[in-house]
C-alpha cells in the first residue's frame, strides 16, 4: 500500500507546477509551508527564502532533513532592435534542450509567453554554426521591435521558466521539470506528517529544512547550516539513473530507478551516520543503492558537513532520468523508499546521539 495519500499527491502537483526559479523561489516557499504547518511546532523564513519547520523546538540536540527548492532557469540578458531575446543562464540549464521549447517570461505585469525559436532543418543541413549554444539561442515573443517587447513588461533581468507540468508515466514515473530537487522538498514534508500521523515522539529537535539557491553554489543551505548549528543533518537531492541510453555506468556508477535510494560514499559523508542509514535499511527492508562521489558531493551535504566547525552530514538520493530538462523522471517506489528511509532514521537517532569516531 502507498504511503503518499491523495492530499500528498494534490500537494505534490501543486508545488512541482508552481514555478520556483533560483532566486525567486517565494511563492513555491509558502505552498511548502502552508503543507507542513499542521505538522511541525513552529518555523522560521531567512533573509533569502529558505523556510524550515522545527518539531521540538525546545530540545538542545538538532537534527536537519534538508532538501532544496530552486530549479534552474534563464535571465533575459539582451533585448534586440527586431524583438528578439538573448538569454543567460540561471543554474545549470541546458542550451541544447531549449529549441523548440515554450517559455514563461516572469514580469511586474504577469507572465509573457515566449518560445525558443530555432531555424528550420531545411537552411541547417552542413552547417556547423547552426548548433545550439548559450550564446545563439534566442526567445520570441512575437514582437515587432524592442519597444513592443519592452511594453509587455520584459526588461533585463526577467527571470524565465519552462511551463511543463507534472505527470504520472505508466503508473511508475513521476515527470516533470524541477523534480531536481522540489521531489526531496516533498520527501521531507511527508516525512513531517508521518511522524504526525503516528505520533512518534522525537528525543530531539527537527528541522524540516528547504533551502534556496543550491543550484547556483548550495548558497542557501551555507547560509541555514550556519543559523540553526545542527548536530546531524541528512540530506536528500536526485542523482543520475545511469541505466538509460547514453549513460555510461563505470564512469557515473550503476543505478537504476525503481531499486531504491542512494546512498553516497565521499569525504563530507560522516561513516558512522551513514551506518546508521545502512543498519536501517536492512532493518526496514528498504532497498539501498550505493555511488561514490570525489571530492564533494556537488550537493548541500557538502555546505553542511563543512560548515560551524563540522557536522555529521550524508547524502539520501533519488535516483533520476534526464536531469536538467523538462522530463525529469523519478520511480514512485524511490520516492516513497526515501521517505521510508528518512523518517525510519531519525526514529533510530537517539537524544544527544555521539557520532565521534573517538574520544
Amino acid at each position: 500500500m502507498s504511503i503518499i495519500n491523495k492530499k500528498s499527491e494534490a500537494f505534490l502537483h501543486k508545488y512541482l507546477n508552481n514555478a520556483s526559479p533560483t532566486g525567486f523561489e517565494a511563492p513555491g516557499q509558502k505552498i511548502w509551508l502552508d503543507y507542513i504547518k499542521p505538522y511541525i511546532d513552529t518555523y522560521k523564513v531567512d533573509n533569502y527564502g529558505t523556510v524550515y519547520g522545527i518539531i521540538n523546538p525546545e530540545k538542545k540536540y538538532k537534527v536537519v532533513i534538508e532538501a532544496h527548492a530552486d530549479e534552474i532557469s534563464w535571465f533575459v540578458n539582451h533585448i534586440s532592435a527586431k524583438g528578439y531575446i538573448n538569454v543567460i543562464r540561471n543554474g545549470g540549464s541546458d542550451h541544447q534542450i531549449a529549441p523548440g521549447m515554450r517559455v514563461n517570461i516572469h514580469t511586474k505585469k504577469g507572465i509573457v509567453k515566449g518560445m525558443f525559436g530555432w531555424p528550420a532543418i531545411h537552411v541547417r543541413k552542413g552547417e556547423k554554426d547552426k548548433q545550439p549554444t548559450s550564446q545563439n539561442i534566442f526567445i520570441d515573443v512575437g514582437a515587432k521591435d524592442k519597444e513592443e517587447v519592452l511594453k509587455m513588461g520584459i526588461h533585463v533581468g526577467c527571470v524565465i521558466t519552462y511551463p511543463d507540468e507534472l505527470m504520472m508515466l505508466n503508473k511508475r514515473f513521476y515527470v516533470g521539470r524541477a523534480l531536481d530537487n522540489r521531489m526531496g522538498g516533498f520527501c521531507i514534508a511527508e516525512v513531517a506528517r508521518l511522524l504526525k500521523k503516528n505520533k512518534k515522539s522525537l528525543p530531539f529537535a527537527l528541522y524540516i529544512v528547504n533551502a534556496v539557491q543550491e543550484e547556483v553554489g548550495l548558497r542557501g543551505a551555507q547560509m541555514v547550516a550556519n543559523a540553526i548549528k545542527p548536530h546531524v543533518a541528512l540530506i536528500t537531492d536526485v542523482t543520475h539513473d545511469t541505466s538509460s541510453p547514453m549513460m555510461n555506468p563505470v564512469t557515473h556508477g550503476d543505478i537504476k530507478c525503481g531499486d531504491g535510494p542512494t546512498i553516497t560514499y565521499g569525504p563530507a559523508v560522516h561513516n558512522k551516520l551513514q551506518d546508521l542509514i545502512i543498519e536501517t535499511s536492512e532493518k526496514n527492508k528498504i532497498p539501498l543503492q550505493r555511488e561514490a562521489a570525489s571530492r564533494s558531493t556537488g550537493t548541500d551535504t557538502d555546505a553542511f558537513a563543512y560548515s560551524n566547525e563540522g557536522v555529521p552530514s550524508a547524502l539520501i538520493s533519488i535516483p533520476l532520468k534526464y536531469m536538467h530538462t523538462t522530463v525529469e523522471s523519478a520511480h514512485k517506489d524511490d520516492v516513497e523508499n526515501v521517505i521510508l528511509l528518512l523518517y525510519h532514521t531519525l526514529l533510530n537517532i537517539k537524544a544527544n546521539h555521539n557520532f565521534k569516531y573517538f574520544d
